[in-house]
Formats: structure tokens, C-alpha cells, sequence
């Protein structure tokens, strides 16, 4: 046993020091609530808040046999396709499966595309292994496909490997892109205009960095589309007290599920050149795209095909991800950033700033690549692929309808089409008489809505408050992931609370 030098065992000695220390109320925390950074305390993040902390614990008191009004928890809160029962694509798997355990190589249960796939992205590996580091801005090899996926995706377009940044999830992308654009103190500090309603990772993000959120409101009116003039009023607002320098676009949308227009996209375009802000494109649903007439339309072909006067000047980084689209694969946080127009000495910065973090997940960077480089026509796994792939999309397009069909049947609800992501953003009518309640409780009245939703029903979706929303107006968010037969109950089940909770508090 360690002893100190009067013979007194260590641990023994410092334990009594300790409590000493404690008892003559010497004893002071270096890391308090107080000391801690302040801007960490302003962080929030209203997809795994208090709703869902509180769902997390009825589902302990079910399964320990305390009686409630429903017998299974919905978490509808997030986007989280495999947890709501989707199943993975075998291709992705599979591939992903022989790059985690070579020796499956040898198995003949797997296609001779699977293999070659997977053999090719070991070979591009240190050691041949996915348990090594990569470079910092992600294996080459997997860069240099995804640039290939962006110019089949664009038309031609050039992109190149060298403009590719492979991150965890597009969210990492995104904070490490807004934590090169954030500077200055006071007045001069950098203002970044965010769609409201929103994706609470942006909103969070700024309050981290100290930067001034700047909202700009979707037209509810009008399925949610973006409007040049609520930009510009938005813009010239900021302008007195901060330096507004990005322009954040989330298409289509989260938490609103719209699909802007081309013709939207070229008036965005141009203002970012006019008042020289640098764009932020959030594509991450690009594949989920249900309404008639919509079409996604990526940022960067469109900068493009309006010529050198936009495409030479427009500074611009958009992202994409593994976790949406048809894959849903969230766990493996893959996900990829392509920038535009950037200044080479910034660039620098920018790699120096990953590098920093060594690399992303080497999994998600391997399931990345056979997302952008999936089987082609011919190919033993090509029809599997495609009918997988069909299957999901086919019946996130009728659950969309769906949503918006059975809510809009409820009196005090309306939801606007669901044209693409993952979710529905309806407004509710919420009784005076409730929202006096709430807000008594010091609660928003819309998360006094959601709390008493789950409590009595254990469907778990986010009040509009965390996504913001006009002054006076409530809704929440919801997934439509559930499978078809769940949601049809949770939307039904949803109306008539909302009838009774009505009725209750008018």
C-alpha cells in the first residue's frame, strides 16, 4: 500500500482531506453551472428534449408493469428510419458487412458484385482495413466517387474529388462550416439567416458559437415556400445590429416537408450574389420527393446552368447524408460536404479544422460509397437494389399522403402537403383557457399540448416551439416513418386528442 511520507496510506489521507475541505466549506467546484461556458447553457435541442427524456421514461414504467392508458410507446420525435422498423437495403449491408469481416470474402452466399464492391474499398483502406485511420477529409477513392455522383446527379457538371469533404453525418459538416464563417464581436459579429420553422441543429449550433441567429419565415400560406421578400426583410433587419453573412437553406424541408421550385432557387441564388452572402444547402431528403410536380433540383447544378456571373462568384458548401433518403442508415453517420468557389487559403483552414478530428467513421464513409456507387443494370444485385429501393420510397409517398389526408380530417388541424423529407409540421388550434395553463406553468403552450399527448396516449412528438414558429401559432412535428398500419392508428388516435383536449380546456 502507497503510504505518504508521516506513514498515513494515501487514499486514506486524501479522503480525509476531502471531507475536511467539505466541512469547513473550502471545498469549491472548479466546473459549475456558473463557471461553465455560458454558451453551452443557451444550447438546445428539442428532438431529444424534455418530450423525449419523459418518453424514455414511460417506456421504463410499461415495461415494469405500471398500467397506463396505452400499452406502447410512438416515438415519432425523430428521423430515425431502422427504429421505426424499415428495413435495411441488402446491397448496403452486405457490402458493409464484408468490409467489417473480410474473411466473408470467401463465402459464396454473397454476389460477385458485393464482393468486388467490397474488396474495393478495402483495397483503398490503410492496411486494407476499415479499422484504420483515413485521411482527414475522407479516403480518396470514396471522395472521387462521390464527385462522379454529383456530376451524374447534376447533368455533367464538374465536380471535383479535391472539393469533397466525407464528415459524420452532414451535421458535422455543417457545424464545422458555420465554425469557419462565425467572427467578430458586437455589431460585427456574424449574423446567419435560418428558415423558421427549423432544424434545431442550426439554432443550437449558433448559440454554441456565439453567433447571431437570424430568422427569416416560411409562408405557411403557401405550403411553406421561401419568399425573397421576407429574406430581404429579414436581411435589412439584421443589418443594425450584427454582420449577416450566410444564408441557410434546408430543401426540401425540415421540419416543413417542402420542395422548392427551381424558379425559387435562382431568386435565392441571386440574392445571395446581390447582398455577396454565402449559401448553405441543405440536401440531405434530396431522394425524398413524393408530390406531384416537385422535383428536387440541386443547388449547385442550378448555380451552374445560370452562367459565370453567378457560378464563378457564389460561395457555397452543400451536404448530404447516409441517415435520409432511402437508406435511413443513421447509425453509421456517414455523410459528405462538396464547397464551391472557395477561397484556397480558407480551404487550408478548413482541412486543418477536420484534421483536427482526425477522420470520419471509416463505416459510414464505406456504406457512403456504395450509397453513391450502387449496383448498375446487369449487376447480380441490380434488381434486388432497385425493387428495395422503390419499396421504401413508394411507401414514404403514400405515408405522406396519408398524413396529410387523416390530419386535415380533424377539426382544429391542418397540415399542409407532405412533398418530401420525413415529417409534418400541422398547425393545431390550441384553447385560450389552455394556453393560459401552460404558460402559468411557465410552458409553451404547444410542449403543455405534446406532454399531456403522451402521457395519455404515448405518442411522442415535438412542439413547434423547438423548431420555431410565427408569434400566436402552435404546431408540432411528427414522422411519418411508422410502418402504414401504426400511423394510420397514431394519426387517428392523434385527432381525436386533439378533440377531447378541445373540449377539455375551451
Amino acid at each position: 500500500m502507497k503510504r505518504s511520507l508521516s506513514g498515513t496510506p494515501v487514499a486514506e489521507r486524501d479522503g480525509k482531506l476531502a471531507r475536511k475541505m467539505i466541512q469547513n466549506g473550502t471545498h469549491n467546484r472548479i466546473l459549475t453551472v456558473d463557471s461553465m461556458n455560458p454558451c453551452i447553457k443557451k444550447v438546445e435541442y428539442a428532438v431529444r428534449g424534455p418530450i423525449v427524456i419523459r418518453a424514455v421514461e414511460l417506456e421504463k414504467e410499461l415495461q415494469q408493469g405500471v398500467k397506463k392508458p396505452f400499452t406502447e410507446v410512438i416515438k415519432a420525435n425523430i428521423g430515425d428510419a431502422h427504429a421505426m422498423g424499415q428495413k435495411p437495403i441488402t446491397f448496403l449491408r452486405q457490402v458493409t458487412s464484408l468490409c467489417l469481416y473480410p474473411e466473408l470474402l470467401n463465402d459464396n452466399k454473397f454476389p460477385e458484385d458485393v464482393k468486388k464492391k467490397a474488396l474495393r474499398i478495402l483495397q483503398a483502406c490503410g492496411g486494407q482495413s476499415i479499422g484504420a485511420y483515413s485521411a482527414s477529409q475522407g479516403i480518396e477513392l470514396i471522395r472521387q466517387d462521390v464527385a462522379k455522383y454529383i456530376e451524374r446527379r447534376d447533368g455533367g457538371i464538374s465536380c471535383s474529388a479535391d472539393n469533397i469533404y466525407l464528415s459524420t453525418g452532414a451535421s458535422d459538416s455543417i457545424v464545422t462550416m458555420l465554425k469557419l464563417l462565425v467572427s467578430g464581436q458586437g455589431k460585427n459579429r456574424t449574423g446567419v439567416l435560418i428558415p423558421i420553422p427549423q432544424y434545431p441543429l442550426y439554432s443550437a449550433a449558433l448559440a454554441e458559437l456565439d453567433a447571431v441567429q437570424v430568422n427569416y419565415y416560411l409562408d405557411e400560406e403557401n405550403c411553406w415556400a421561401l419568399d425573397i421578400t421576407e429574406l430581404r426583410r429579414a436581411l435589412e433587419e439584421a443589418r443594425k445590429h450584427c454582420n449577416p453573412k450566410v444564408l441557410c437553406i434546408i430543401n426540401p424541408g425540415n421540419p416543413t416537408g417542402q420542395v422548392q421550385s427551381r424558379k425559387c432557387i435562382e431568386e435565392v441564388i441571386r440574392f445571395a450574389a446581390e447582398e455577396n452572402l454565402f449559401l448553405m444547402a441543405d440536401e440531405v431528403y434530396q431522394d425524398n420527393v413524393y408530390a406531384k410536380g416537385c422535383a428536387f433540383h440541386s443547388f449547385k447544378k442550378v448555380l451552374f446552368e445560370m452562367g459565370p456571373k453567378y457560378s464563378d462568384v457564389v460561395e457555397m458548401a452543400s451536404f448530404h447524408s447516409t441517415s435520409k433518403g432511402f437508406m435511413g442508415e443513421c447509425g453509421f453517420r456517414g455523410g459528405y460536404m462538396e464547397v464551391v468557389n472557395m477561397d484556397p487559403e480558407v480551404k487550408q483552414q478548413l482541412t486543418k479544422l477536420v484534421s483536427v478530428r482526425l477522420c470520419p467513421p471509416v463505416p459510414g464513409q464505406a456504406l457512403l460509397d456504395v450509397v453513391v456507387n450502387p449496383p448498375q443494370p446487369g449487376d447480380p444485385s441490380y434488381k434486388q437494389f432497385i425493387a428495395e429501393k422503390q419499396t421504401v420510397l413508394g411507401n414514404l409517398a403514400e405515408k405522406a399522403r396519408l398524413t396529410e389526408e387523416i390530419l386535415n380530417q380533424a377539426p382544429g388541424i391542418r397540415c399542409n402537403p407532405v412533398q418530401g423529407a420525413m415529417y409534418s409540421f400541422p398547425r393545431i388550434h390550441i384553447p385560450e383557457n389552455a394556453v393560459r395553463l401552460a404558460e402559468a406553468e411557465g410552458q409553451a403552450p404547444d410542449m403543455f399540448f405534446c406532454m399531456k399527448l403522451l402521457e395519455e396516449t404515448g405518442i411522442c412528438v415535438v412542439p413547434g416551439s423547438g423548431f420555431g414558429q410565427r408569434d400566436g401559432t402552435y404546431h408540432f412535428r411528427m414522422t411519418i416513418l411508422p410502418p402504414t398500419d401504426t400511423l394510420k392508428s397514431l394519426l387517428e388516435r392523434l385527432k381525436d386528442f386533439h378533440q377531447k383536449f378541445t373540449q377539455e380546456y375551451s
